[in-house]
């Protein structure tokens, strides 16, 4: 069994540790964290655009680079050498990859922006009351109209 990178996936990994070593270092980690968004949206553009990266698990019909799972872990792999603050995690693998399972309108519609930079997904799973049973959810989401309501507490978003 081969475990060498590809070409593409050897680019990949290269272009975004040069970044975030250009980019990253504690003091402007430290800054992002206290600012509002907590993390730093310009930097979030330039994966999407400059670099066109965050993409790359996505299908070229989204606008990705046709990766998978792999290029996840590669780009999580970097992120985490320079404890990245960005909301890889949360939009393009958890959030992306529940939209490639489903597939659809939902896909087509949201996968585009994800790769644009243009969406942040959240992931709020967990509840306070919830600890180690993660099953123990009180929030509620009510038809309403042509959306929904959401109610409840979520914590660690």
């Amino acid at each position: 069994m081969d475990f060498t990178y590809t070409e593409t996936q050897q680019m990949l990994r290269d272009t975004l540790a040069r970044f975030l070593a250009d980019t990253y270092d504690f003091d402007k980690r430290q800054k992002m964290l206290a600012s509002e968004a907590g993390y730093d949206p310009g930097i979030w553009r330039a994966l999407a655009t400059e670099l066109g990266i965050l993409g790359a698990p996505f299908a070229e019909a989204h606008g990705g680079l046709d990766g998978g799972a792999l290029e996840n872990a590669i780009m999580m792999e970097e992120l985490g050498k320079v404890l990245s603050i960005e909301p890889y995690l949360q939009t393009v693998v958890i959030g992306g990859g529940a939209l490639k399972s489903v597939g659809g309108a939902q896909a087509e519609a949201h996968i585009p922006a994800i790769v644009s930079g243009e969406m942040v997904i959240a992931f709020a799973y967990a509840e306070p009351q919830g600890r180690f049973d993660l099953a123990t959810v009180r929030t509620t989401a009510k038809a309403d109209g042509s959306g929904y309501i959401l109610n409840g507490h979520k914590s660690v978003v």
